[in-house]
Protein backbone atom coordinates (compact mmCIF):
# COMPACT_ATOMS: atom_id res chain seq x y z
CA UNK A 1 0.00 0.00 0.00
CA UNK A 2 1.65 3.39 -0.52
CA UNK A 3 2.15 6.03 1.75
CA UNK A 4 1.75 10.00 -0.25
CA UNK A 5 5.31 11.44 0.32
CA UNK A 6 7.21 8.52 0.62
CA UNK A 7 10.04 6.85 -1.90
CA UNK A 8 9.38 3.06 -3.20
CA UNK A 9 12.09 0.99 -3.27
CA UNK A 10 12.66 -1.12 -6.62
CA UNK A 11 12.76 -4.57 -4.46
CA UNK A 12 10.62 -3.44 -2.04
CA UNK A 13 7.95 -2.87 -5.05
CA UNK A 14 8.96 -6.41 -6.57
CA UNK A 15 8.21 -7.97 -3.32
CA UNK A 16 4.75 -6.21 -4.14
CA UNK A 17 4.47 -8.01 -7.42
CA UNK A 18 5.42 -4.66 -9.14
CA UNK A 19 8.20 -6.33 -11.24
CA UNK A 20 11.21 -4.43 -12.85
CA UNK A 21 9.84 -4.58 -16.36
CA UNK A 22 6.26 -3.20 -15.02
CA UNK A 23 8.11 -0.44 -13.03
CA UNK A 24 9.86 0.73 -16.17
CA UNK A 25 6.43 1.31 -17.63
CA UNK A 26 5.13 3.11 -15.13
CA UNK A 27 7.93 5.77 -15.34
CA UNK A 28 7.80 6.04 -19.05
CA UNK A 29 4.09 6.22 -18.61
CA UNK A 30 4.81 9.28 -16.03
CA UNK A 31 3.14 7.05 -13.13
CA UNK A 32 6.00 7.19 -11.51
CA UNK A 33 8.92 9.12 -10.60
CA UNK A 34 12.86 8.07 -10.13
CA UNK A 35 14.57 9.82 -7.20
CA UNK A 36 17.72 7.40 -8.28
CA UNK A 37 18.84 4.32 -8.91
CA UNK A 38 16.20 1.55 -7.31
CA UNK A 39 14.08 4.55 -5.61
CA UNK A 40 11.11 5.88 -6.71
CA UNK A 41 8.41 8.15 -6.13
CA UNK A 42 4.70 9.15 -6.84
CA UNK A 43 4.54 11.21 -10.43
CA UNK A 44 3.67 14.69 -8.73
CA UNK A 45 4.12 13.72 -5.06
CA UNK A 46 6.79 15.99 -2.74
CA UNK A 47 9.27 13.73 -1.10
CA UNK A 48 11.15 14.82 1.36
CA UNK A 49 14.47 13.55 3.12
CA UNK A 50 11.96 12.01 5.57
CA UNK A 51 10.40 9.60 2.71
CA UNK A 52 13.56 8.60 1.85
CA UNK A 53 14.20 7.76 5.24
CA UNK A 54 11.25 6.00 5.59
CA UNK A 55 11.98 3.82 3.17
CA UNK A 56 15.35 3.25 4.28
CA UNK A 57 14.07 1.86 7.98
CA UNK A 58 11.26 0.48 6.65
CA UNK A 59 11.62 -1.05 3.31
CA UNK A 60 15.14 -1.93 3.29
CA UNK A 61 14.81 -2.43 7.07
CA UNK A 62 18.59 0.03 7.17
CA UNK A 63 19.58 0.62 11.49
CA UNK A 64 19.88 4.45 10.20
CA UNK A 65 18.08 6.86 12.91
CA UNK A 66 17.55 10.79 12.67
CA UNK A 67 19.47 11.89 15.58
CA UNK A 68 21.00 14.48 17.06
CA UNK A 69 19.91 18.12 16.26
CA UNK A 70 17.34 16.87 14.26
CA UNK A 71 15.67 14.56 16.61
CA UNK A 72 15.86 16.92 19.19
CA UNK A 73 14.20 19.94 16.87
CA UNK A 74 11.62 16.91 15.89
CA UNK A 75 10.76 16.57 19.35
CA UNK A 76 10.03 19.80 19.93
CA UNK A 77 13.31 21.75 20.89
CA UNK A 78 13.84 24.00 18.05
CA UNK A 79 13.79 26.61 20.37
CA UNK A 80 16.94 26.05 21.73
CA UNK A 81 18.56 25.50 18.59
CA UNK A 82 20.34 28.36 16.68
CA UNK A 83 19.47 28.65 13.03
CA UNK A 84 21.98 27.40 10.69
CA UNK A 85 21.94 25.96 7.15
CA UNK A 86 19.60 23.08 7.28
CA UNK A 87 21.51 20.03 8.23
CA UNK A 88 20.02 16.32 8.72
CA UNK A 89 21.88 14.62 11.19
CA UNK A 90 21.77 10.95 10.57
CA UNK A 91 23.36 8.45 13.03
CA UNK A 92 23.98 4.35 12.33
CA UNK A 93 26.26 1.59 13.31
CA UNK A 94 30.01 1.62 11.97
CA UNK A 95 30.65 1.12 8.34
CA UNK A 96 26.82 1.92 7.55
CA UNK A 97 27.24 4.15 3.71
CA UNK A 98 24.05 5.61 2.81
CA UNK A 99 22.47 4.25 -0.37
CA UNK A 100 23.53 6.23 -3.45
CA UNK A 101 20.13 7.00 -3.90
CA UNK A 102 19.11 9.06 -0.85
CA UNK A 103 22.91 10.08 -0.80
CA UNK A 104 22.41 11.97 -4.07
CA UNK A 105 18.98 12.97 -4.18
CA UNK A 106 18.15 17.25 -4.32
CA UNK A 107 16.55 17.20 -0.57
CA UNK A 108 17.53 20.68 -0.03
CA UNK A 109 19.47 19.97 2.83
CA UNK A 110 22.71 19.31 3.67
CA UNK A 111 22.61 15.51 4.45
CA UNK A 112 25.46 14.36 7.78
CA UNK A 113 25.84 10.44 9.09
CA UNK A 114 28.08 10.07 11.77
CA UNK A 115 28.64 5.80 11.67
CA UNK A 116 29.83 4.94 14.64
CA UNK A 117 29.63 2.73 17.94
CA UNK A 118 28.70 5.25 20.41
CA UNK A 119 25.23 4.21 21.67
CA UNK A 120 23.74 0.54 20.85
CA UNK A 121 21.22 0.55 17.80
CA UNK A 122 18.07 0.70 19.39
CA UNK A 123 18.92 2.00 22.83
CA UNK A 124 16.96 4.51 23.44
CA UNK A 125 15.16 5.47 19.80
CA UNK A 126 11.67 6.23 19.48
CA UNK A 127 8.69 6.34 16.99
CA UNK A 128 7.08 9.57 14.99
CA UNK A 129 5.13 10.38 12.83
CA UNK A 130 6.30 14.38 11.52
CA UNK A 131 4.37 13.92 7.81
CA UNK A 132 1.86 11.22 8.63
CA UNK A 133 4.19 8.04 8.54
CA UNK A 134 6.49 6.82 11.12
CA UNK A 135 9.74 7.59 11.78
CA UNK A 136 12.62 6.30 13.78
CA UNK A 137 14.11 8.93 15.70
CA UNK A 138 17.09 9.63 18.96
CA UNK A 139 14.84 10.31 21.96
CA UNK A 140 15.67 13.26 23.43
CA UNK A 141 18.34 11.59 25.56
CA UNK A 142 19.92 9.82 23.18
CA UNK A 143 19.93 13.17 20.89
CA UNK A 144 21.52 15.28 24.02
CA UNK A 145 24.40 12.24 23.82
CA UNK A 146 24.59 12.20 20.03
CA UNK A 147 24.97 15.97 19.99
CA UNK A 148 27.72 15.82 22.52
CA UNK A 149 29.31 13.55 20.04
CA UNK A 150 29.03 16.03 17.31
CA UNK A 151 30.87 18.73 19.84
CA UNK A 152 32.42 21.08 19.57
CA UNK A 153 33.46 20.20 16.13
CA UNK A 154 29.89 20.27 14.48
CA UNK A 155 27.76 21.28 17.27
CA UNK A 156 28.27 24.46 19.60
CA UNK A 157 28.72 23.47 23.75
CA UNK A 158 27.42 26.79 24.62
CA UNK A 159 24.39 25.90 22.36
CA UNK A 160 24.30 22.11 23.74
CA UNK A 161 23.71 23.88 27.33
CA UNK A 162 20.91 25.96 25.92
CA UNK A 163 19.50 22.47 25.19
CA UNK A 164 20.25 20.89 28.13
CA UNK A 165 18.43 23.69 30.45
CA UNK A 166 15.48 22.51 28.28
CA UNK A 167 15.24 18.68 28.74
CA UNK A 168 13.65 18.73 32.44
CA UNK A 169 11.18 15.62 31.98
CA UNK A 170 14.52 13.36 31.07
CA UNK A 171 13.78 9.39 32.10
CA UNK A 172 16.12 8.40 34.93
CA UNK A 173 16.20 4.82 33.36
CA UNK A 174 16.93 5.73 29.84
CA UNK A 175 19.55 7.90 30.89
CA UNK A 176 21.38 5.44 33.01
CA UNK A 177 21.28 2.58 30.35
CA UNK A 178 22.60 5.39 28.05
CA UNK A 179 25.81 6.34 30.42
CA UNK A 180 26.24 2.46 30.82
CA UNK A 181 25.87 1.79 27.16
CA UNK A 182 27.88 5.22 25.63
CA UNK A 183 31.24 3.98 24.46
CA UNK A 184 32.60 7.75 24.52
CA UNK A 185 33.94 8.88 28.03
CA UNK A 186 34.44 12.24 26.36
CA UNK A 187 30.30 12.42 25.83
CA UNK A 188 29.73 11.03 29.15
CA UNK A 189 31.65 13.37 31.37
CA UNK A 190 29.88 16.19 29.42
CA UNK A 191 26.75 14.89 29.09
CA UNK A 192 26.97 14.75 33.43
CA UNK A 193 28.71 18.06 33.73
CA UNK A 194 26.05 19.65 31.43
CA UNK A 195 23.25 18.34 33.26
CA UNK A 196 24.91 19.25 36.89
CA UNK A 197 25.10 22.81 35.61
CA UNK A 198 21.35 22.70 34.43
CA UNK A 199 20.85 21.44 37.81
CA UNK A 200 18.11 18.99 36.82
CA UNK A 201 15.89 17.26 39.27
CA UNK A 202 16.39 14.06 37.07
CA UNK A 203 19.95 13.72 37.83
CA UNK A 204 19.52 13.24 41.35
CA UNK A 205 17.71 10.38 41.07
CA UNK A 206 20.54 8.35 39.03
CA UNK A 207 23.78 6.73 40.86
CA UNK A 208 26.65 7.40 38.92
CA UNK A 209 28.75 5.75 41.08
CA UNK A 210 28.53 2.98 38.50
CA UNK A 211 29.56 5.10 35.55
CA UNK A 212 32.97 4.59 33.78
CA UNK A 213 34.26 7.73 33.21
CA UNK A 214 38.05 7.02 32.63
CA UNK A 215 40.74 7.99 34.03
CA UNK A 216 43.00 11.08 32.84
CA UNK A 217 41.64 14.49 31.73
CA UNK A 218 40.10 15.00 28.81
CA UNK A 219 40.43 18.60 26.23
CA UNK A 220 37.04 19.52 24.70
CA UNK A 221 38.95 22.69 23.75
CA UNK A 222 42.27 24.55 23.64
CA UNK A 223 42.83 27.02 26.26
CA UNK A 224 39.45 26.74 27.85
CA UNK A 225 38.86 26.02 31.92
CA UNK A 226 39.23 22.80 33.35
CA UNK A 227 36.47 21.53 35.35
CA UNK A 228 38.02 18.90 38.00
CA UNK A 229 35.25 17.43 39.36
CA UNK A 230 34.89 16.11 35.46
CA UNK A 231 38.54 16.14 34.43
CA UNK A 232 37.75 18.48 31.44
CA UNK A 233 38.18 21.33 29.78
CA UNK A 234 35.91 23.49 28.41
CA UNK A 235 35.03 26.75 26.40
CA UNK A 236 35.67 29.77 28.48
CA UNK A 237 32.01 30.70 27.11
CA UNK A 238 30.15 27.84 28.93
CA UNK A 239 32.19 27.89 32.11
CA UNK A 240 31.37 31.58 32.32
CA UNK A 241 27.24 30.94 32.22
Amino acid sequence: MHIPGTVELAPWLERHDISRELQSYYRKSGWLDSVGTGALKREGEKVTWLGGLYAMQTQANQPVHAGALTALSMQGHAHFIRMRTPTVFLFAPPRFVLPAWFRNATWGTTLRLSSTSLLPFGCGLEELQPEGFPIRVASPERAMFESLYLAPETVDLVECFHIMEGLTTLRPTLVRELLTQCSSIKVKRLFLYLAAKANHAWLKRIDTTQVVLGKGDRSITKGGVYISEFGITIPRELAAM
